[in-house]
């Protein structure tokens, strides 16, 4: 059985302290404690770690809320069994050199097809909702399809909104083990094309550097698939195009745009003629330097 911890405590803050003054406890604590500074004592990695592990909880509104409603002095959520956690909303990096007690109250994540009550079958008691984590690609949160997910050894299929977003938040009633309702937040996976900025969709392209001097038509990838687009006449290497209506669905209706910052490259290995209409490039700039003088 893990012991209980007084976050609170640790950080030596009252249980109504605001945000700031948790911040403020936590620097003051971290600073004097951190382990850099003091290197003689076998003591202040373990302090450290606890001061680490109290902010991490009081700092996230979530995380404060769960643990001042569910953390008990015997070590458990109030709904779980003696054999470990059954809620979940923080990732696996949170995990890293923390207490039995943190891992007992805020232990396991959940990815797409995954079950984070796998271990802990039978665990709730009593109908509780739960919260738990779905990552999906990029993609499928912006057409809106199903995924599934896995939940107390039953597999669900899990309609995605289209348009969903980083923070979304999906209600499965009555399927979270013990029969609550299994709240699941979104996440979504680095893309490699895509980046997501608000209403609108980041992408980068790259464009040979004679077109960039001539301008042209170049092929930029959308969520939507490939189009060609005009490039300017002369375009430098960040200059950013835009796409109209070709990035995330808004929740007014419409979409918002498509970003492409375009990268200028040189040819790594240039062939004979190339390298020979580069030094006659060179040898005009050179004349146009003259005549200017």
């Amino acid at each position: 059985m893990s012991s209980y911890k007084d976050y609170y405590d640790v950080l030596g803050v009252s249980r109504n302290a605001d945000q700031d003054g948790i911040k403020s406890a936590f620097r003051k604590l971290a600073a004097k404690h951190h382990p850099d500074r003091n290197l003689n004592d076998s003591g202040a990695e373990e302090r450290f770690k606890e001061i680490n592990e109290a902010y991490t909880v009081l700092s996230d509104p979530e995380k404060r809320q769960f643990y001042n409603q569910f953390g008990t002095t015997d070590g458990h959520p109030k709904f779980a069994s003696q054999g470990g956690p059954t809620y979940t909303n923080v990732s696996p990096e949170d995990f890293a050199g923390f207490s039995d007690f943190f891992q007992g109250l805020f232990g396991g994540t959940m990815r797409g097809g995954q079950d984070p009550f796998g271990q802990f079958h039978g665990g709730v008691t009593s109908r509780q909702n739960v919260q738990a984590s779905l990552t999906i690609d990029l993609i499928t949160a912006y057409l809106g399809q199903q995924t599934t997910v896995t939940v107390d050894g039953r597999r669900l299929e899990v309609q995605i909104p289209q348009g969903a977003r980083a923070g979304t938040k999906l209600r499965l009633r009555g399927h979270a083990p013990g029969g609550g309702d299994l709240l699941l937040k979104l996440s979504l996976k680095r893309h490699p094309t895509f980046a997501l900025d608000g209403d609108n969709v980041r992408v980068k392209i790259s464009v040979p550097d004679y077109m960039a001097v001539l301008g042209g038509n170049v092929r930029v990838p959308t969520l939507d698939g490939d189009v060609e687009m005009s490039l300017p006449k002369g375009t430098q290497t960040g200059r950013v195009l835009r796409l109209r209506g070709k990035g995330w669905p808004k929740r007014t209706g419409g979409r918002g745009d498509e970003l492409a910052e375009v990268s200028v490259v040189v040819p790594e290995l240039p062939t004979d003629e190339q390298l020979e209409l580069y030094q006659r490039l060179a040898a005009v700039k050179k004349q146009m330097g003259r005549a200017a003088k």
